[in-house]
């Protein structure tokens, strides 16, 4: 893979920069640094995003940055292009942002600067998709959509939840049932519902912590969406937290002391997006710790969509 690297930061005019990686898991992230600059170089898995649904979301980040937003922008290369085939894998490099991941931060911080970060985490949200709004798209834009078949067609974005090879006959059972009403429910609700551009993936992993601000990372899932699904997502991986119900609140204040929102299908999100991760898992059984990782999946999921049919 260095030879690749090596190929890629050719074209960028790094070619004397140092790096190493620092991320391996859906894309290789390397830090690249010169005596002046940093800089991150991504190598994007195979055959997940087409070139046109790349370079959509380099401009869209671009966007984003030029609003007002801190997310990484990209840089374009000798050529001017922002994205480029290497060794046949797409290659684009973004400027580095630094700071701390919200996961670690939340781990070390007292109970006033949780509710504090999730907060700014809301406002920054809500400021995200006010600049998606007034963004006029370049021809040819394309990105995926988490709208109801992406979540719950035949054929979903994070593959076939119900099934997972780790669920009981009870949970099939209660995956269908729970499929069959959301399906229902969402179609009669959608029309009224916010959707627009999402991140779709604001795990407290993909946002990061630099003093008191926060900077939105790792835009590979983002595309169209239910802006009720991008607070849920926020949220989900907190659900057992102590100080859950705090959090969740100092989200909704944030994000609605900046942009209004309908929260009467927050549960049917959260419900929605725990199923996400089950289906996601499917392909990653084999992972270290995906056996756990999958029962824990499935756990939540069972219990939310329990409590959603009633």
């Amino acid at each position: 893979m260095n030879a690749t690297v090596d190929n890629a930061l050719s074209l960028w005019g790094l070619t004397d920069a140092g790096y190493n990686l620092v991320a391996a898991r859906e894309n290789a992230v390397y830090k690249v640094e010169t005596p002046t600059d940093v800089f991150a170089l991504r190598l994007h898995r195979q055959e997940y995003r087409t070139n046109v649904e790349l370079d959509s979301e380099l401009h869209w980040m671009k966007a984003i940055s030029d609003g007002g937003l801190s997310v990484p922008s990209p840089i374009p290369s000798k050529t001017g292009d922002v994205m480029h085939m290497v060794d046949g894998v797409q290659v684009d490099v973004l400027d580095w942002l630094s700071g701390d991941t919200l996961d670690a931060v939340l781990i070390k911080s007292d109970a006033k600067t949780r509710v504090a970060l999730f907060q700014t985490l809301g406002q920054d949200m809500a400021r995200l998709h006010d600049i998606c709004d007034t963004w006029q798209r370049p021809l040819g834009f394309s990105r995926c959509a988490w709208d109801i078949d992406s979540l719950l067609g035949d054929a979903p974005l994070w593959d076939r939840f119900w099934d997972n090879p780790g669920l009981t006959a009870k949970d099939r059972y209660l995956f269908h049932t729970f499929r069959h009403k959301t399906r229902t429910d969402l179609a009669d609700s959608a029309k009224n519902l916010d959707y627009g551009l999402i991140h779709a993936d604001l795990v407290a992993a993909n946002v990061m912590v630099d003093g008191t601000g926060l900077h939105f990372i790792d835009f590979d899932d983002g595309g169209y969406g239910y802006r009720v699904f991008e607070l849920a997502t926020a949220l989900l991986k907190h659900i057992d937290a102590p100080d859950y119900g705090d959090l969740k609140q100092a989200l909704i204040c944030g994000y609605t002391s900046t942009r209004p929102i309908d929260l009467a299908t927050l549960d049917l999100f959260m419900a929605l997006r725990a199923t996400t991760y089950v289906g996601w898992n499917i392909t990653r059984m084999g992972e270290d710790g995906g056996g756990a990782r999958n029962t824990r999946f499935i756990n939540t999921a069972t219990k939310l969509a329990a409590d959603y049919i009633g």
